[in-house]
């Protein structure tokens, strides 16, 4: 076991004489605190806070202090201090109201008017109408042909697509909206959607009495469309990630800090804390009840600080060509590398690295970003998945569409190129989590 002076964090089990493995309310405590994101954290201390009298909160201050470190940049989210208002919607700049601004103009009587005004207002943040037009009329208490009247008129607004109630009544919009009619690929949204989806193109041309190039050209083109005319409309409230701790290349090499702006200071409220000595034993013994609460609390902090600064600095020393050269050179790493090097537990470093993130200077990761699954050269060397995936994407990047090439010559290209050994089951699995279809539905016919 290591000293006070690292706050080990692998105590969540206490070994007693019985050898019986007892695990206290405080530690369970405290390896939850540990798991915690930042924003959880926060939240956690607001909450203490409220059921402790004796800890007060106060806001981060603008420099680091015990080997912390606030580095200024864009993704310091504590640059300023953030209000309600930061996370509101700019709601004159949504659907609906770009809608009924476009109505205003429109030479409709006050009985259309309110019928299409009603279905603007219906729509979903993707610009598809909500519900039936049946249920709607119903609600309305207006005849279901005044309704299809109404639907019509809000079609024809922008953004093209909107009041679809489906996927293909959407695009069909979108196409019938364009000024060059095209007729293919209007009979390709309407009766073969599903076939454009699997990419059967040739099943398409027979079907259609056209070439495949022709079909090719016309898929192309609906390719362009939008699925989610809405969508650029909608905008939801701002989601922060506060970085846990900085990497910063200096003139002696790479170095880790805490991000000190992440947390609020955590102290004792001083009036309280004069009552220890001047109330009743009762009044006392409850005061001291909540002393211990903050002392423990106070202490948990410290050591999920450490431990994070711990493991981050084993992972850049680890990470070290990933830092100077970029992804293609992640190295292959695992939980139990990094829990054996700091002589702790494996499900620590988990809780360590799971939705905590360092701000680097190639970008903002999760530390589980850096545990990477080895697999096996031709020389016996581990190589990391991520850098396999990245020779894969370039190796599809670079074939012919006409003949793409097969998850089978893809694993020997692999092996030839980059002497990088994978199965064609696991080009395919690799393949399938960079969201790249099959060889058969990457083919093009022009």
């Amino acid at each position: 076991m290591r000293g006070c002076a690292h706050m080990n964090m692998d105590f969540s089990l206490i070994q007693q004489q019985s050898m019986k493995l007892v695990m206290t309310n405080e530690l369970r405590q405290a390896i939850t605190m540990l798991q915690y994101s930042v924003h959880e954290l926060q939240d956690y201390l607001q909450e203490q806070q409220l059921e402790n009298p004796l800890i007060e909160l106060q806001e981060p201050e603008n420099s680091g202090t015990s080997g912390e470190k606030i580095l200024s940049g864009s993704y310091n989210s504590q640059e300023h201090s953030l209000s309600p208002l930061d996370f509101l919607t700019n709601e004159e700049e949504g659907l609906q109201d770009y809608l009924l601004s476009q109505l205003r103009i429109q030479p409709l009587d006050k009985l259309m008017y309110s019928t299409v005004s009603y279905l603007a207002l219906s729509t979903d943040e993707n610009g598809y109408l909500a519900h039936s037009l049946e249920e709607l009329g119903e609600a309305l208490g207006e005849p279901l042909d005044r309704m299809e009247e109404g639907l019509a008129l809000l079609q024809s607004l922008e953004p093209s697509g909107v009041g679809a109630r489906s996927l293909k009544e959407c695009l069909l919009i979108q196409l019938r909206h364009t000024p060059v009619e095209d007729p293919l690929a209007e009979h390709i949204v309407e009766k073969h959607l599903d076939l454009l989806a699997r990419k059967q193109l040739k099943q398409i041309a027979r079907e259609e009495g056209v070439s495949v190039v022709d079909v090719q050209q016309a898929a192309d083109f609906i390719q362009t469309l939008n699925p989610k005319p809405g969508a650029a409309f909608y905008q939801g409230p701002a989601e922060y990630i506060t970085p846990d701790a900085v990497i910063e290349k200096t003139s002696s090499g790479w170095t880790v800090s805490l991000n000190g702006a992440g947390l609020p200071q955590m102290k004792m409220n001083r009036e309280y804390e004069q009552l220890l000595q001047k109330e009743k034993e009762d009044v006392q013994q409850y005061l001291r009840q909540k002393q211990e609460q903050f002392e423990w609390i106070k202490k948990s902090i410290a050591q999920r600080q450490d431990t994070i600064l711990r493991v981050t600095k084993a992972i850049v020393e680890h990470q070290h060509d990933f830092l100077e050269n970029g992804p293609e050179y992640v190295k292959p790493l695992t939980l139990r590398m990094i829990a054996e090097k700091l002589e702790i537990h494996e499900s620590t470093v988990s809780r360590a690295a799971t939705r905590k993130y360092v701000q680097t200077p190639r970008g903002l990761f999760e530390l589980k970003y850096f545990f990477q699954s080895g697999i096996q050269r031709q020389a016996g060397e581990d190589q990391s998945a991520e850098r396999a995936k990245i020779y894969l994407k370039r190796l599809i990047d670079e074939e012919k569409k006409q003949k793409p090439w097969s998850d089978q010559k893809l694993s020997a290209l692999l092996e030839e190129k980059h002497q990088i050994s994978l199965s064609r089951r696991t080009v395919a699995k690799y393949r399938e989590e960079m969201h790249i279809p099959s060889s058969s539905r990457r083919k093009r016919y022009e």
